[in-house]
C-alpha cells in the first residue's frame, strides 16, 4: 500500500520515484499532474476503451503545452479513412502499428515533449522511451488509467471498435500487473514519476506543463 501525504504524493515509493494516486473522490476538485520539464517523455497506459485518447487531450489542453501527441488510435483512423470499409482491421493492423512506431521515432528526434498512447502490454515502448529520455537527459513519466474491465468494454462499444476476447484478456492481465507494480512503488525502469488515475480524476484534471527552459546543467546529448 502506498503511503501518501496530504497532496496524494507517495512519501516513500520503493523505487525512489514519485507516485501520485489521483483515483477516488478524495483527490479534490482539481488534481495537478507532476511538474514535468519541457522535452520530457510521457506514456499513457490503460485498457483498450479506458479513455487514453481523452486523457491525452486533457494533458495537452493548455495552449503552448509543447507536447507532440503520438496516438495509435489516430493512426488507425487515418488508415481507415483511406481504405475500403469492408476491409477487416486485422488485415492492415501491422501497417498501422508500423506507421505508429515510425511517428514515435520521428517525434523522439525533436526537442519537444512527447506524449505517447500505449495499450499497457507493450513494455518495449516504455523501455524505448526510458532509454531515449536517459540518452537525452530528459524525464520519463507514466500516466496509468485504472478503469474496470466492464467500463473499458463499454468504451470500446461506444467507439464501435471492440478488441477480441483473447486480446482483451491479455491487455487486462498486463494492465493489472502494471497497476499492482506502481501501487507497490515498483515503477518501470527509468521512470521518474507515475500517476494513477480513474475516469473521474481525468475529468477534474488540471494539466500542468512547466514552460521554463531545460537547465543548462542538463544539455541534450545526441
Amino acid at each position: 500500500m502506498l503511503r501518501q501525504d496530504a497532496s496524494g504524493l507517495a512519501s516513500e515509493p520503493a523505487s525512489g520515484a514519485a507516485v501520485l494516486d489521483l483515483r477516488g473522490p478524495e483527490a479534490g476538485p482539481r488534481a495537478p499532474l507532476p511538474p514535468w520539464e519541457p522535452g520530457d517523455r510521457v506514456v499513457v497506459s490503460g485498457l483498450p476503451g479506458s479513455g487514453k485518447s481523452t486523457l491525452m487531450g486533457r494533458v495537452a489542453e493548455p495552449a503552448g503545452s509543447g507536447l507532440v501527441l503520438v496516438d495509435s488510435q489516430e493512426e488507425r483512423e487515418r488508415w481507415e479513412a483511406r481504405l475500403p470499409r469492408w476491409l477487416p482491421y486485422a488485415v492492415y493492423r501491422p501497417a498501422v502499428r508500423t506507421a505508429h512506431y515510425a511517428r514515435l521515432w520521428n517525434a523522439l528526434r525533436s526537442p519537444a515533449g512527447v506524449l505517447v498512447h500505449d495499450c499497457g502490454r507493450n513494455a518495449f515502448v516504455r523501455r524505448w522511451l526510458a532509454r531515449d529520455a536517459r540518452r537525452r537527459r530528459r524525464g520519463f513519466h507514466l500516466l496509468l488509467l485504472d478503469v474496470p474491465p466492464d467500463a473499458a468494454l463499454a468504451g470500446q462499444a461506444a467507439r464501435g471498435r471492440a478488441v477480441s476476447r483473447p486480446a482483451f484478456g491479455r491487455h487486462r492481465r498486463a494492465v493489472a500487473r502494471l497497476i499492482a507494480e506502481v501501487e507497490a512503488g515498483a515503477l518501470p525502469p527509468g521512470c521518474a514519476s507515475a500517476t494513477l488515475l480513474d475516469r473521474a480524476s481525468v475529468s477534474r484534471l488540471a494539466p500542468r506543463w512547466l514552460a521554463r527552459p531545460p537547465s543548462p546543467a542538463s544539455p541534450e546529448r545526441g
